[in-house]
């Protein structure tokens, strides 16, 4: 759980760098540099193995990371004709799919047969071969005109910082702590109400916003927002809690649990291509987010229907294929249907918009669902108890046998007695978890069913769309 709260804070900084980046690019430079930071702060992470440390480092880890993705997803634009750019667009997506999947089988493998570390370690040599290739092939078209540092609006950044950041850290601590009870979430809370207000205020009437809030004009920019977050919720909300259920209720190891998930990565991979080929063909893109939208609950209402103590990775296959399916026929047709009606400059600040809210998306469903499990076993714990009632034969029975097997292995009466008492609670406990699980995946799924005919009803943009000027 530390280990998804540090990545939930450095997801955070992603999504703040998302929307600053697109107005200061630098281009082949700014990559450099990045993948410099990035690899840099990936070694020095692990030679500070104090908390404290480790959190301050990710963050900047998080900073360089989320600066990446938009400097790359610039440079996929500039660097292929319009009639190309679905196709390599969704080539990006396999990896922006991809990565958060294989993440838990690579990393479960390291920790089982090595040593934490080796997770930031792994990193290295990969960003030494990206900053290689980079050199080699990167080449820096044209830029827009730079902002001096007195003219970047620092105060915008400080605002969306307060707000964002405060925010996950009272969706992440909420439920611990007692929520308004605390007065430090009490006063995040505020922080956050009053960070969002500022931010709102600062952008609107400052000569040049680091974020431009009047994109959001666009309807299909604003579905496309939405879409994004929901598509966030349900990717990196999924990918937390399939391997939380199979390693705290079935008992895997974090090797097993991060490979049930290779299937659906694979999936999602397979298919990109054939999007983008169906988007070049002219489908509308509308349709085929419909189709993925509704793929996805079949998914969530699969695993909500399947869940048990005892569930195998053999039930959880398909399944995992059909949730593959759906996201691949939501990244890039989300993506490509929010800027479909947008033109110049606005495509680049729209696209900072769905990567933002993608991240976002992830960032509060992880938190929101950690905090829903809390609550929701608890009320399924007082449900399973009422029905344990003493004087049932049943219950009898399961506790004199659990007493006696106690006793066999030497416990006095009283001992085996009390140690009978803590397995049926145990018992009890773990079945309200897996009920919550369940919950989970149910009302995940209805969400996205929810979104269906609202997504029917955009308006649909032409399928090339021209970023010339995305800057």
């Amino acid at each position: 759980m530390g280990y998804h709260g540090l990545r939930n804070r450095q997801r955070n900084c992603d999504s703040d760098d998302q929307l600053v980046v697109p107005n200061n690019l630098d281009g082949e430079i700014t990559l450099l540099r990045l993948l410099s930071y990035s690899q840099y702060l990936h070694f020095y992470v692990v030679t500070r193995p104090i908390f404290g440390s480790l959190l301050h480092f990710v963050l900047y880890k998080g900073w360089a990371g989320g600066a990446l993705l938009v400097t790359a997803q610039t440079i996929i634009t500039e660097s292929y004709p319009k009639e190309k750019r679905s196709m390599a667009q969704a080539i990006y997506g396999m990896g922006v799919i991809i990565g958060p999947t294989l993440g838990p089988p690579l990393g479960g493998y390291i920790i089982d047969n090595f040593s934490w570390p080796y997770i930031f370690y792994i990193n290295v040599p990969l960003g030494i071969i990206a900053t290689l290739l980079t050199l080699s092939f990167v080449r820096s078209p044209k830029y827009s005109q730079k902002q001096s540092a007195k003219e970047v609006d620092w105060f915008g950044m400080i605002f969306l910082i307060m707000f964002i950041g405060s925010l996950q850290f009272v969706l992440e601590h909420g439920q611990q702590d007692d929520w308004f009870d605390d007065p430090l979430i009490l006063g995040l809370s505020i922080l956050s109400v009053f960070g969002l207000l500022f931010f709102i205020w600062r952008e609107l009437v400052y000569d040049k916003p680091i974020v431009n809030l009047r994109v959001l004009k666009d309807k299909n920019l604003q579905v496309g927002v939405v879409m994004s977050f929901i598509l966030g919720f349900g990717l990196f909300g999924s990918t937390f809690i399939i391997p939380i259920y199979t390693q705290s209720i079935l008992g895997w190891t974090a090797t097993d649990a991060g490979l049930l998930l290779l299937p659906s990565s694979i999936m999602t991979g397979i298919m990109m291509p054939f999007i983008g080929k169906m988007i070049q063909n002219g489908v509308p893109q509308k349709y085929m987010v419909a189709v993925g939208l509704s793929i996805f609950f079949g998914f969530c209402f699969w695993m909500y229907s399947l869940m048990t103590n005892d569930t195998g990775a053999e039930h959880m296959f398909w399944p995992l294929i059909l949730r593959g399916v759906g996201l691949g026929l939501l990244f890039v047709p989300v993506m490509t249907l929010s800027l479909s009606t947008l033109h110049g400059k606005s495509i680049g600040e729209g696209a900072a918009f769905t990567g933002m809210m993608r991240q976002l998306g992830g960032s509060f469903g992880i938190a929101l669902i950690t905090t829903f499990i809390a609550r929701d076993s608890q009320k399924h714990r007082v449900d399973l108890v009422a029905n344990l009632d003493p004087s049932k034969f049943d219950v009898q029975q399961r506790v004199q046998q659990l007493q006696m097997s106690f006793q066999a292995k030497g416990f006095s009466p009283n001992e085996a007695l009390a140690k009978a008492h803590q397995i049926l609670d145990m018992s009890v406990m773990k079945q309200a978890t897996v009920l919550s699980y369940m919950d989970v995946f149910l009302y995940l799924g209805v969400v996205f069913l929810l979104c269906v005919p609202f997504v029917l009803m955009i308006k649909q943009g032409k399928t090339q769309i021209d970023m010339s000027s995305v800057h």
